[in-house]
């Protein structure tokens, strides 16, 4: 139920707030985040740093949940968080403070609702420094898009080092 609740407000708030006139402009973004996502899921399908919680019906699970996180509600974050990015520096800095802070706070409810599960030692310190990151490099992604591919990469080892067991460990 509450994923049907949470689909249904990001399809008004794309109806209202995403100008799909340029979806193009926004698309290798979006491609890159969901990319992204999916190898994370993919690999460590095992070894999960967080995973998403149903409660209402035991078909719906973590991989079905974040399927359509992917797919459907961060699409439509993305086109809204770049459609709106500001033009000077002190108004980036607030708006990427708001969209981090808000991301946090829909994850701190969730997890305390039961619905958002954290696991092999994450937790909403490192989802807020994550955040930080992924919305940092959505914007750069959406400027500098080879850039930030070449940026992403020791991002991604450095969290591969501290929070996951070598990859020939993983069965």
């Amino acid at each position: 139920m509450y994923l049907l609740l949470v689909v249904i407000v990001y399809i008004i708030f794309a109806k209202i707030f995403v100008d799909w006139k340029r979806f193009k402009e926004f698309y290798p973004t979006i491609q890159f985040f969901i990319i992204g996502n999916l190898l994370y899921n993919f690999i460590f399908y095992n070894h999960t740093l967080w995973a998403y919680k149903a409660v209402t019906v035991n078909w719906l699970n973590h991989t079905l949940i974040d399927i359509t996180f992917s797919f459907i509600i961060l699409p439509v974050v993305i086109m809204i968080f770049l459609q709106y990015f500001p033009k000077t520096p002190k108004k980036k800095i607030i708006y990427l403070g708001v969209w981090i802070a808000y991301f946090s706070f829909l994850e701190y409810i969730f997890y305390k609702r039961g619905l958002f599960i954290y696991e092999n030692g994450w937790g909403l310190g490192m989802s807020i420094v994550f955040n930080t990151i992924m919305f940092v490099l959505l914007r750069l992604h959406s400027r500098k898009p080879m850039f930030t591919l070449a940026v992403s990469l020791p991002i991604i080892i450095i969290l591969l080092f501290f929070f996951h067991p070598s990859l020939s460990d993983l069965k």
